[in-house]
Parts: C-alpha cells; sequence; structure tokens
C-alpha cells in the first residue's frame, strides 16, 4: 500500500477517526525472535526452543515475544505514513495494549492504523493518538491492538 504524506502536523486535526493506512506484511522469523530474545534477555522455551516448540507447542512452532509484536509497530508505521515539516517526534507511551493472537515463527504480520485523537500541545506539538492492530496474515483474530501515543512538533 502507498504511504499517505501529510504537509504538516496540522493536517492530522482533520483525519481523526480516520483510518491512515495499512503497512506491508512482514515475516516474523525464528532469528528475529532470537535476536529479541538476545536483547532484552527473555528466552523462554516458547520463543527460542524450537525442537522443544515442535513437540509441546500448538502447530509445534515457537511464538514471538508480545513485545517483540509490539516493537514492530514504529517500524510499520513507517511504512503507513510520514508527516513532513515536523522539526522532531516523540514516542509518548501507550494507553492500553492487548496481545490477542500468538504470532508463530514463520507468520507475516502487518499494522493496520487509525487516528483516533489529536491534541494541540505547547511549543507547536500535536500529539497523536493511534489504535494500531497488528494482523497475521490468514488469520482473522489479530496479534496485538495497541492505543499508541507520540507528539510530533511543527517545524515552522
Amino acid at each position: 500500500m502507498a504511504k499517505r504524506e501529510f504537509a504538516h502536523p496540522s493536517e492530522m486535526f482533520k483525519v481523526v477517526g480516520q483510518e491512515i493506512g495499512v503497512s506491508d506484511w512482514v515475516e516474523v522469523t525464528q532469528s528475529r525472535i532470537d535476536q529479541f530474545a538476545e536483547a532484552t534477555g527473555d528466552h523462554q522455551w516458547i520463543h527460542v526452543d524450537v525442537e522443544r516448540a515442535k513437540r509441546d507447542m500448538p502447530e509445534g512452532k515457537t511464538i514471538a515475544h508480545g513485545f517483540l509484536t509490539l516493537s514492530l509497530i514504529p517500524m510499520l508505521n513507517h511504512q503507513i505514513s510520514h508527516i513532513n515539516n515536523v522539526r522532531n517526534g516523540i514516542n509518548y507511551g501507550c494507553n492500553k495494549v492487548r496481545f490477542t493472537s500468538p504470532v508463530r515463527a514463520g507468520s507475516r504480520v502487518r499494522a493496520r492504523a487509525k487516528l483516533m485523537a489529536a491534541e494541540k500541545m505547547d511549543g507547536g506539538g500535536v500529539r497523536l493518538t493511534n489504535q494500531i492492530t497488528i494482523e497475521i496474515e490468514g488469520q482473522e483474530r489479530p496479534a496485538c491492538v495497541a492505543e499508541t501515543m507520540s507528539i510530533v512538533y511543527a517545524a515552522n
């Protein structure tokens, strides 16, 4: 899907309540899961022990860490939209996060973004609240639904 472009942070007020777009599909490989385990120190067997997962996990595969799924949001969001004339932007956090279905190694996921709110901030900022749904290819139930917040500051 084509990346949606916005000329200025002030344009975000016009699209509150709208779906902003959908990212491309991205494969969640065992290598990515292993790298995340190394980075976070979370080596629980359901994520990293491929042989045990073959025996003891539904569908015989390891699953991605929930926080790995959540951490894909910035990369996937970058594919969805871009706001021009931004001096800087910050991750402001999450209001709510739910991991509703496991992401099995080898699955492909994508993000669907909907702008829920845009609020004026001091210093020329706009606080954006997005609902991000991480979908799993071929499954009805999403992997994750998160309400994320960021602040973008206009360059002019």
